[in-house]
């Protein structure tokens, strides 16, 4: 596999993936085999394919710690105790648990650093191109800033966007996951350093593969109908 390219959903031409198949494969475990890890290289892809997730006029207000040593996941473990205490074994069994953050606050440097970003990387063919993206990105945060009052709920969001990515990307790559809201974010916060860095986190994902005591791997999977859920007009 060539650095930076996700391959794992390529196709030869003419043929199609199903991909409501690896949605359909997918579920929360609710318990991994802590004997089993999950190999490096498909870790790396899953690391790049939740960095290339899609966000609200590309603001990627995030960051994502990645625990995989038993001592690492014994620190995020600390934040499910007490009423949380029911995904702590999910989190020190999984083989690895993305934290997944928002920032606290989306400000002129990372505004600058993602527009330095696009132009390092050739997104824009003229100086007007760069202007009017940046202005139409400034345009977008300040209304969330200023009018709407709601920028961290926004950015939220954003990671949201990021959690179904990685969800779908596991799937396809054979690996369980279970994402968790069930945990102290301040406990967490305070554990890993994470507002002191201008971040607090949102989700976890443990990954691994599943285990004894899991006993969601077996029921049946269910969602409302077409007709409930889809409007044709």
């Amino acid at each position: 596999m060539l650095p930076g390219r996700l391959t794992f959903l390529s196709t030869r031409e003419g043929s199609i993936v199903n991909i409501a198949g690896y949605a359909k494969k997918r579920y929360s475990t609710k318990a991994f085999d802590p004997a089993r890890k999950v190999p490096d290289e498909t870790i790396a892809q899953l690391r790049e394919l939740i960095r290339f997730s899609p966000s609200s006029v590309n603001s990627q207000p995030w960051h994502f710690v990645v625990a995989s040593s038993d001592d690492a996941k014994a620190r995020v473990a600390k934040a499910a105790q007490g009423r949380f205490a029911y995904n702590e074994p999910k989190v020190r069994n999984a083989s690895h648990v993305f934290v997944l953050c928002a920032r606290v606050l989306i400000d002129d440097v990372h505004l600058a650093s993602v527009l330095l970003q696009e132009e390092n990387d050739g997104r824009f063919v003229s100086a007007d191109a760069r202007n009017a993206q940046r202005n139409s990105r400034q345009g977008y945060v300040d209304t969330h800033r200023y009018e709407l009052k709601d920028a961290q709920h926004w950015m939220e969001k954003q990671v949201y966007l990021a959690l179904g990515t990685l969800l779908l990307g596991a799937a396809a790559l054979d690996v369980d996951a279970c994402p968790m809201e069930g945990f102290d974010a301040k406990v967490l916060d305070d554990e890993l350093g994470l507002r002191g860095k201008g971040f607090t986190s949102v989700a976890l994902v443990g990954l691994g593969y599943s285990g004894e005591g899991d006993f969601n791997k077996a029921l049946p999977k269910s969602r409302l109908a077409d007709e409930v859920v889809f409007t044709d007009i």
